[in-house]
């Protein structure tokens, strides 16, 4: 199984010069890490365990003024090396370097006490034994770059700790979080990280997130050897042709389009060694990226963590959060919560309660982030998921409104929601065009019918000329019983006198071939206003259609007629 060993400890305490000598190969490859002395950047190398196992080693500084670079080396790595001057004992990075390590859930590895043919027997002993109380339980090897001894122990004792590990990151999809980018002649562009999961191999073509960028991999190698796919677990350099180093920053990670959210906000479970104010400014730190954000306390437990910029994150990940120093950790429960704080939703995402936290509809895409496999205890209607309780809701709501509509038309509007389409179909109602009834609704006048007695006495009193009527309910309900004709406008006509004005159309039609607005005007007596709108609403009912000037039957009515 591949897996990665992440060096820590404090500066000088020989972490480069254990490597080299683990490895062959000294991971200080730039000019001026070279000639102060001192790791400034992540350097890599392969461990041959001599059982014909193969390991990575990430080397990270040790430096105070480099934490931010070691956390970046230190998330992907599956067990550590710290290292400890048998000299010096335990120093403040040493302590902040091992905290990081157990926020980001790294707990088996081995304590190499270096520098041992420096220092006497006594001074061995009393730093093995500080080391023992700040690691209990973790193997402790006594070791010496310079002359050797113990190198072997040392191979031994980190074999032993990967025998017992297990992940299940080759199951998940691929996500390689970029530590590096530099030009390689022939080769273009090449990236580096660490292989969190999946695999990765030539052909593929991936998203480089949160840039939003589609890139193909030409060619994959593991440490300086080429390979057809690498597996999580491993340290890769993939070439991407047709990107500019300039385009590719540490922090980014290459992953399928759409497997992993990126997030502005993340909901965590909060694990702090330092007070987090609620409001207080920090650096979260995830995957390779270090991104500015806000914290906004839920409770005691969980936290919100508001970003700067965007970020690559998934469910169960590890965050690390700096200020000056290390103030704690967290594990990301939720990479898309809602902006509202809601610290009881959280606590039902984190037990796994995910159908809990549903109430109003959601897609069930935007769940994906949460689930480990199907969400049960929900209502599912096409690609949205409700609870009952809101469903029940919903429906009571509405006939509350039924209850108080117009018994003219006792209906309400559609949801002009998203889901409507998908949901409308489960709610116990009629759909009639764009509105909901009760089963077998009738409309009535309830009490009305003299306001309807007198507007038809208006409309009778005014025989061809169009009445406006501001009621446009009432006017619904008497034209579906024939007893008026609406127009255009709000106006309206009486039913015995739009059937005069319609056989006017007809015969003259007939007749003449057809009628002008002018020829209506004159023969019915009415003004041109009031003749356009009749005309329109003949029109509308597909009795005439206008060519130029005047007004032709339709072929359908010329028949009937």
């Amino acid at each position: 199984m591949p897996l990665t060993i992440g060096t820590a400890g404090h500066i000088d305490h020989g972490k480069t010069w254990l490597v080299r000598a683990l490895t062959g190969k000294d991971t200080d490859r730039l000019p001026e890490e070279q000639r102060r002395g001192i790791s400034i950047d992540l350097g890599y190398a392969p461990l041959e365990l001599g059982d014909g196992r193969r390991l990575s080693v990430v080397d990270v500084p040790g430096h105070e003024r480099f934490v931010r670079t070691m956390v970046a080396g230190a998330t992907g790595i599956d067990l550590f090396l710290l290292v400890i001057d048998a000299g010096e004992g335990t120093r403040p990075q040493t302590h902040e370097h091992l905290a990081i390590l157990r926020l980001l859930g790294i707990d088996r590895g081995v304590v190499a006490l270096t520098k041992i043919d420096a220092v006497d027997g006594d001074t061995i002993a009393l730093a093995e034994e500080e080391a023992s109380e700040l690691v209990p339980g973790v193997e402790i090897v006594r070791v010496s770059a310079r002359t050797g001894v113990g190198l072997d122990e040392l191979r031994a004792a980190l074999g032993r700790v990967a025998d017992g590990l297990e992940h299940a990151r080759a199951e998940r999809p691929t996500r390689l979080y970029v530590d590096r980018s530099f030009t390689v002649t022939g080769f273009g562009t090449v990236a580096t990280g660490t292989l969190w999961s999946g695999s990765i191999g030539a052909g593929d073509v991936l998203r480089l997130e949160p840039s939003g960028r589609d890139v193909r991999v030409r060619s994959v190698q593991v440490h300086d050897r080429d390979v057809g796919r690498a597996e999580a677990g491993q340290r890769v350099a993939v070439s991407l042709p047709g990107v500019e180093r300039h385009e590719i920053v540490r922090g980014e990670a290459l992953v399928p389009d759409g497997a992993y959210p990126t997030s502005y906000r993340l909901d965590v479970s909060l694990e702090a060694i330092a007070p987090v104010e609620d409001g207080a400014r920090v650096v979260v730190h995830l995957g390779t990226a270090a991104c500015p954000a806000r914290v906004v306390r839920l409770d005691e437990r969980f936290a919100q963590l508001r970003l700067d910029a965007p970020v690559v994150a998934a469910r169960g990940d590890r965050v690390i959060l700096r200020a000056e120093t290390t103030l704690g950790g967290g594990t990301v429960l939720d990479p898309l919560p809602p902006r509202h704080r809601d610290a009881s939703r959280v606590a039902l995402v984190e037990r796994g309660d995910v159908a809990a936290t549903i109430s109003a509809p959601v897609r069930i895409a935007s769940l994906s982030h949460l689930l480990d496999g199907e969400l049960e205890g929900v209502e599912r209607a096409g690609e949205w998921v409700f609870s009952r309780a809101w469903l029940t809701g919903y429906e009571d709501g509405l006939r509350s409104r039924i209850a108080t509509a117009d018994p003219i038309d006792p209906g309400v509007p559609l949801p002009a929601d998203e889901w409507a389409e998908d949901i409308v179909p489960r709610l116990a109602f009629e759909r009639r065009g764009a509105k909901l009834y009760l089963p077998g609704a009738v409309a009535t006048l309830d009490g009305r019918e003299a306001e309807a007695a007198a507007l038809e006495r208006e409309l009778a009193d005014s025989g061809v000329r169009a009445t406006k009527v501001p009621d446009d309910e009432l006017a619904r309900f008497l034209e579906a019983k024939g007893r008026l004709a609406r127009l255009a406008d709000g106006y309206a006509i009486g039913m015995d006198a739009y059937e005069v004005a319609r056989d006017v159309v007809v015969m003259e039609s007939q007749t003449s071939g057809g009628i002008t607005l002018a020829r209506f005007r004159d023969l019915v007596g009415t003004g041109r206003r009031d003749a356009q709108l009749l005309l329109e609403r003949m029109d509308a009912d597909g009795l005439t259609r206008r060519v130029g000037e005047r007004r032709v039957l339709r072929r359908s009515a010329a028949r009937s007629g």
